[in-house]
């Protein structure tokens, strides 16, 4: 029988390495992370907000556009996915409406933060959190929802930059005990606090999420490992590398008036990257049959 993807990405997070992986906004991005042999993924709210809307990610996205985004990744690829639902979108009946839209649509893990909406990317200033109550209400309601699709809850605080570490601390505690599997205190500012998370949570599983130029330290995962962390995402890679790389053709087009790439990166790669050749088979076996 073969194994559902929540399964799949709680064997990884029992494995004894740190599970990792980059941040997808849309398939293409995802196949490319199959194509690099990563073993997981997360879907971006930054990077969708970006792609979709050409806006920060400051709580423009509707929850709709957020899940669906995410399903479509997900049928994208086989691949184990942790999508980024923010803050569930409203009170706890609508936490029960994403989460069992997340089951429904393949996914193998949410991430639910306890911010306040609308909710800002983690690494900016002027975020403001709900109580503890509130969101510990959210993540029985989680728990409840997913039923025994065995969907992975992360449980998302950001109070590290609203009421100090300790209050981050004393919610992760609250936020497990409600029945997360995974704890994610949002931008911790040096590896000193790191270690500490670490230390304040020894047999519980941790998530890191480290930006280029945010507020944590980019350490190297094996780093993060020993400092206690399992689950670690780069939030924001793939969305830097685009752009940096489509500024760079582009000026390239204006420089010298053709487009150049490297070298095996032009149609022929992408026709093998989205299957071409799988899909006019498939059309000219259908047309057979209908025959």
């Amino acid at each position: 029988m073969m194994k559902t993807k929540p399964k799949r990405l709680r064997e990884l997070l029992g494995s004894d390495g740190i599970v990792y992986g980059p941040a997808v906004y849309d398939c293409i991005g995802a196949m490319l992370a199959v194509e690099s042999g990563f073993e997981m993924l997360f879907t971006s709210g930054f990077g969708m907000s970006a792609a979709l809307l050409g806006k920060p990610d400051i709580g423009l996205l509707t929850a709709s556009e957020i899940i669906e985004q995410s399903r479509r990744i997900a049928r994208a690829v086989d691949l184990p996915i942790i999508a980024d639902l923010d803050t569930g979108y409203g009170g706890v009946l609508n936490v029960v409406r994403c989460v069992s839209d997340a089951v429904d649509g393949g996914l193998a893990g949410v991430i639910l933060e306890d911010q306040t909406w609308p909710k800002r990317c983690g690494h900016f200033d002027g975020k403001q959190v709900v109580t503890l109550e509130e969101h510990a209400a959210k993540i029985r309601a989680a728990v409840r929802a997913r039923g025994d699709s065995g969907l992975v809850i992360v449980a998302r605080t950001d109070a590290r930059a609203v009421e100090g570490l300790e209050s981050a601390i004393v919610r992760g505690r609250a936020y497990l005990q409600a029945g997360a599997d995974v704890l994610f205190i949002e931008a911790p500012e040096s590896i000193e606090e790191l270690r500490k998370i670490g230390e304040e949570f020894p047999s519980d599983y941790l998530f890191a999420n480290p930006l280029e130029g945010g507020k944590t330290p980019c350490l190297p995962v094996g780093e993060l490992q020993q400092l206690g962390f399992n689950l670690c995402a780069f939030a924001v890679s793939e969305l830097i590398a685009r752009v940096s790389a489509v500024r760079s053709t582009y000026k390239g087009i204006q420089d010298k008036g053709v487009a150049v790439t490297s070298e095996g990166e032009g149609l022929s790669y992408l026709k093998d990257l989205l299957k071409f050749d799988e899909c006019r088979s498939l059309a000219d076996e259908l047309q057979e049959d209908v025959g």
